[in-house]
């Protein structure tokens, strides 16, 4: 039997913050996915149910013992532009459990009905867009990137009209909060101090314990919240990935990746990649992640201020402005020290040298990658073999194979530099090393959209199973998951778009 051990403290520590909600009866649940490795992280023990019991218990048909479903309440920049009230539309919060290492975690239903915060939407979602949150969180969580987790997908028995009909499901989601930074703003929109200095207190309680109670602690809480932010921008700047929805409602306190709609990772190497069917304007492109992150976390400083400074003392509220300032405006530092700890790991670099040189080295590499439209992930890997003594796999990415020398030079200096007299005995150690953080496989787009077909269209769950097994080893490089390693053709990628699956 599983045991979901409870206990919830958003709904205890913060009432009126939420719509207490049930989800929508599923009239022929059928469970498409659940993710064994999770649940025992999670002690559940829903790996034991008869599948038909957890069917019952992921579509929301069957609550477990202690539930306590809602839906939360939060605001939101979308695209630029405001919306006072958004909310869970389509999603609820179950209730929080503590996992095997002491960690609070959210379980949440995606696409279980309508809410009081659904807008006219009918709350439900599609088989394939549940799956990608499948696909892409278990790659993001193999490559060492932090994310919410699908725990389970259940097929609802029904359709959902988009474009067209399609069979509807319902994804259990683990996050180790859904706390945005929309959630602030809904209450600061409001000028409702007193929930959101509760919400500030929560948040930092569970989040950032360390702060819990001290004076200056919504700075340093805005201060840590952006550390993380840097420090995930990185992460996804190194990989390629594209998020594609960076709305402030879809940035998490905890430093999670969240909301797998638009997302995809980029192939042929160009900062200005955007493959969000509703990004017109490349707001979110992949070069602009990192900007659009601090211009997120600048909302979040807006709603710390009613918390610094009372609005009639009028010398105490600009030294606020002055304070969170400080640290947006630090922002772009934290986040380039933490991509250049990134590159040098992908450059096999482990001593610090000149930081403007290094930083150098690695965006003459991406002009080099871009100029000749090389694909970003094969670059990288094929780097590694340059590190093993074998250039020649690099120079096979190249139209021209011979234009990647100079720059092969200069990087090997580098290497010889901080190698010293170990010489080509420093090889092999730098080339596993480079091989531990540059996948040989992600995501592709044209595999990913592959097995969605096959689930969607068939209930074929084959491929994506197969697809799922290859990224979950990212970095071996496992001639039986060669097909997924293989960029899309060039033409299939030029078009290529995802959408939001709402």
């Amino acid at each position: 039997m599983a045991r979901f051990a409870f206990d919830n403290t958003y709904v205890r520590e913060l009432p009126g913050f939420y719509a207490p909600w049930q989800p929508a009866i599923a009239p022929a649940p059928q469970l498409l996915y659940l993710n064994d490795a999770l649940d025992a992280e999670l002690g559940l023990g829903a790996a034991a149910l008869p599948p038909d019991e957890a069917a019952a218990v992921f579509s929301g048909n069957a609550l477990p013992a202690g539930a306590e479903p809602i839906a939360q309440a939060y605001a939101g920049h979308q695209f630029g532009g405001f919306s006072p009230q958004l909310g869970d539309g389509r999603a609820l919060l179950l209730g929080e459990v503590i996992d095997a290492r002491g960690q609070r975690r959210d379980i949440a239903f995606k696409g279980s009905g309508r809410t009081p915060f659904s807008r006219g939407g009918d709350g439900k979602a599609a088989v394939g867009p549940m799956l990608r949150e499948v696909l892409i969180g278990e790659a993001m969580h193999a490559l060492g990137i932090p994310t919410t987790r699908a725990l389970a997908v259940v097929a609802t028995g029904e359709l959902v009209r988009r474009e067209g009909a399609f069979p509807g499901a319902v994804l259990t989601r683990v996050a180790a909060s859904h706390l945005r930074v929309g959630t602030f703003q809904y209450f600061a929109a409001r000028g409702d101090t007193e929930r959101l200095a509760l919400l500030a207190d929560y948040a930092i309680a569970r989040h950032d314990p360390a702060l819990a109670g001290t004076a200056g602690r919504h700075l340093a809480f805005l201060a840590s919240v952006a550390h993380r932010q840097a420090t995930l921008m990185a992460q996804w700047m190194n990989v390629g990935f594209i998020h594609g929805v960076m709305n402030t409602d879809n940035m998490t306190i905890s430093g999670e990746t969240i909301d797998y709609g638009p997302c995809a990772f980029i192939e042929a190497y160009d900062p200005a990649t955007v493959f969000s069917s509703i990004d017109h304007g490349g707001r979110y492109a992949y070069g602009n992640q990192p900007p659009i992150a601090r211009w997120n976390l600048a909302r979040l400083a807006e709603t710390m201020l009613p918390l610094m400074a009372a609005p009639d003392d009028e010398a105490a509220a600009a030294r606020a402005v002055a304070q969170v300032t400080e640290v947006i405006d630090a922002f772009p530092a934290w986040y380039a020290a933490a991509l250049l700890r990134g590159r040098r790991a992908k450059l096999g670099l482990q001593s610090i040298a000149d930081d403007a040189a290094d930083t150098a080295l690695a965006e003459d590499w991406l002009a080099l990658l871009q100029q000749h439209a090389v694909d970003f992930t094969l670059a990288w890997r094929r780097l590694c073999d340059a590190a093993a003594g074998d250039a020649n796999p690099l120079r096979a990415l190249f139209a021209e194979p011979s234009a990647v020398n100079p720059w092969l030079a200069r990087w090997q200096a580098r290497c010889a530099q901080e190698d010293g007299p170990d010489g080509p005995a420093a090889a092999a150690p730098r080339a596993a090393r480079m091989r531990a953080v540059n996948p040989w496989l992600i995501p592709r787009n044209h595999r990913v959209e592959e097995a969605l077909a096959a689930a969607s269209e068939h209930g074929d769950l084959a491929p994506l199973r197969q697809l799922l097994a290859a990224l979950r080893r990212p970095f071996d490089e496992d001639v039986s998951f060669s097909r997924y390693a293989e960029p899309a053709p060039a033409a299939l990628t030029a078009g290529y778009q995802t959408f939001c699956g709402t």
